[in-house]
Order: C-alpha cells, then sequence, then structure tokens
C-alpha cells in the first residue's frame, strides 16, 4: 500500500478537523449524526459554544473564531471539508510553502467568521430575534470558497473530469458554481449561515491574493534578483472574471467603483502599468508551464513553481553564457563585410533578354510602306 505524504500543516488540518468534529458530536449528545445529517449544514442551537461560535456567548470564547473552521456538525460536512484539505490543501502548501499557506489560511478563516458573528448581532439589534444569538456559525465552507479562489488563480485552465469524463469542467468556472449553489441553499433551504460564509471565503481570498499576498516574480526566480510581486494585477483575476461573460460589464462597473472607494480610504494602492504587466506575465508563465494535477501532485504538474524556477533560472544562465561567448568571438574576429548576393545578369554572363513587342512595326512592315 502506498504511503499518502502529506505536507505538515495540511496533516496537522485533517487531524484537527476530524478530532474537534468528533469532540463537538460527543459533547452534543442529542441525536445522532445520521439525523443531523438530515438538516441544514448550519442550524440553530448545534453549537457548543467553546467549539463553534454562537453569536450569544461565543465573546466569551474568542478562540472560537478560529477553531469553528475545523468543527462540522455532520458526517457529510466533514467528508466534504476533508477531502477539500486533503487534495487542495497538499496541493496549496507545496506551492506556497507551509509559510505562505498558514497566513492564507489564517486570513480565510478568521475574517468569514468574524464577519458572518457581526451579521447575526446586527440581525438580533435590527429584529429583536432571539434565533440570530443561537445560530451555529462553524465548518469548512469559507475554506472550500478560498480553495477555488486559489485554483483560479493558479490553474484557470485545468480541466476537471466528472462521472467518468461525462461533465468537464475548467477550474476557472468553479468559483461562480460554488457560490451560486449556496446562495441558491441559502435563500430556498434555509443554509444562509453557509451562503454568509461561502461569500465571505471568497471574498477574503480574492483581496488578500489581489492586492496583499507577496511571491516572488518568475523572472526574479530565474535570475536570483529576489524581485517579489505584491498581489496579482493581471487580467484574468480581476473580480469581473470570477463570473459569466454576459455580466462582466456590470460586475466591473460596481468592482470599479468600489475599488477607486478602497483608494480614496487607502484600504489598498492602486495597481500601476508595471504591477498590470508583471501580473499578466506571471499569469501567462503559469499557463505556459504546464496544468498540474491537482488530485495528483506528484505527477508532472506537482513539481510546478519549484521545476519552472529551476528551468527558467537554467534557461536563464544558458543564454546569458551563449550571449557571452557571442561577444568574445565578435571581439577577436572583425566582423566580415556582408557580401553581395549575386545578380541573375551576373550568374548568365551580362546576357540581357527582351521580350518582343508586337505594337513596334517589323522591318519588313517598313519596307512594305
Amino acid at each position: 500500500m502506498a504511503r499518502i505524504n502529506l505536507p505538515p500543516l495540511t496533516r496537522s488540518l485533517i487531524v484537527s478537523l476530524t478530532a474537534f468534529t468528533i469532540l463537538n458530536a460527543i459533547l452534543r449528545p442529542q441525536g445522532n449524526w445520521v439525523e443531523r445529517a438530515q438538516k441544514p449544514i448550519t442550524s440553530v442551537g448545534d453549537g457548543v459554544p467553546y467549539l463553534a461560535i454562537v453569536p450569544g456567548v461565543s465573546v466569551i470564547y474568542p478562540w472560537v473564531f478560529l477553531l469553528a473552521t475545523v468543527v462540522e456538525q455532520n458526517i457529510f460536512g466533514l467528508l466534504i471539508t476533508g477531502l477539500t484539505v486533503f487534495y487542495g490543501g497538499r496541493y496549496l502548501e507545496r506551492a506556497w510553502s507551509s509559510k505562505e499557506f498558514t497566513k492564507f489560511l489564517l486570513f480565510v478563516c478568521m475574517i468569514p467568521n468574524l464577519l458572518t458573528f457581526l451579521i447575526y448581532i446586527l440581525s438580533f439589534v435590527v429584529s429583536r430575534n432571539d434565533a440570530a444569538l443561537n445560530t451555529t456559525i462553524s465548518g469548512g465552507v469559507a475554506i472550500q470558497g478560498a480553495f477555488l479562489v486559489s485554483f483560479k488563480q493558479l490553474v484557470p485552465e485545468h480541466t476537471v473530469a466528472i462521472a467518468k469524463g461525462l461533465i468537464r469542467m475548467r477550474v476557472k468556472h468553479f468559483p461562480a458554481i460554488f457560490l451560486l449553489a449556496n446562495t441558491i441553499s441559502g435563500l430556498v433551504f434555509g443554509t444562509e449561515t453557509a451562503m454568509f460564509l461561502a461569500w465571505f471565503g471568497f471574498l477574503t481570498a480574492w483581496v488578500y491574493l489581489r492586492f496583499y499576498r507577496t511571491s516572488p516574480s518568475l523572472s526574479s526566480a530565474a535570475t536570483g534578483d529576489g524581485t517579489v510581486i505584491k498581489g496579482d494585477a493581471s487580467d484574468t483575476f480581476a473580480f469581473a472574471h470570477f463570473f459569466p461573460e454576459p455580466i462582466h460589464t456590470p460586475v466591473a462597473a460596481v468592482s470599479e467603483q468600489i475599488y477607486n472607494a478602497l483608494i480614496a480610504l487607502r484600504v489598498c494602492t492602486p495597481f500601476s502599468v508595471e504591477d498590470i504587466d508583471a501580473g499578466n506575465e506571471q499569469a501567462s508563465a503559469r499557463a505556459e508551464g504546464g496544468l498540474p494535477s491537482i488530485m495528483n501532485p506528484h505527477g508532472r504538474a506537482s513539481r510546478g513553481g519549484a521545476s519552472r524556477a529551476e528551468a527558467e533560472r537554467r534557461r536563464a544562465l544558458a543564454l546569458k553564457a551563449l550571449d557571452q561567448r557571442l561577444h568574445a568571438a565578435s571581439a577577436r574576429q572583425p566582423t566580415p563585410a556582408a557580401p553581395v548576393a549575386p545578380t541573375a545578369s551576373s550568374m548568365l554572363g551580362e546576357t540581357t533578354y527582351e521580350p518582343e513587342r508586337h505594337d513596334e512595326p517589323q522591318s519588313g512592315d517598313k519596307a512594305v510602306s
């Protein structure tokens, strides 16, 4: 049996998810997991307040704003989040490094939980409905949305085959489908907590990757100059490109206004032309470097970043060495005059050909006239 090799943070995340979900089930003995699986993923009155977020009492358990992400309320949530972390986490941790992956997780776990908590507090203030204070906020829905945003950045054109190839879909379409499914479920089936977590996880991941995350440029990986790029200003990672093409224009118009407002408030800095060019170059290089296999990170694709960086470095060194040799050779030998290509006339011994013109009278015609 092949040994499954997981990066350290991904392995710890899976262990924590399993352990705290089981602990939550033990401390909440009413009903069983099959009965709870028939209920919405997040519902009122199901949470253990020091493991999951319960708005009415969570202020005295501040650690739950991070811990709640690895606490699922039923077996289906555990399976879905576990598979998400297993396949997505090990790929992202290897692509980014454990340090960068840790920072990303802190953002996409805490901020969506905190924003969802504030929504329920505001709902109670407006409606005075105690149900808002007893709602359980937990689960890895925010992580699922955040991972899809990450894959949209790294492998947008990667095609995933579902049901033995009957359904084929590119990764760049997954975030919109994920948001649509959670929105419909929240409005129709009452899983509004999952809907809030999905949207906030998506937005948090996009803002962090778009404006704040620093990463080495591919050119610096090749030349070793240590250049880093902050955010991702590429056109294909713009907010409107997460949605179907027919609504790109209205979404872009709204997002542009929000972007200008954030710049005015100095929440983020505007992208320069150089930033956009560098972002587009990075996106193009990722696409040309080959599409990694998320389901099989040990294949050709899993070596993604490191292999491409090493190949770029070797290519740059080879080109530099070749350039030096050419310059040295040209310095030692004078450049010969460019040979003049022989003309057709010289090749034929100055032979010329003039076609007969029928509009001029012939010698015989002159004699007759």
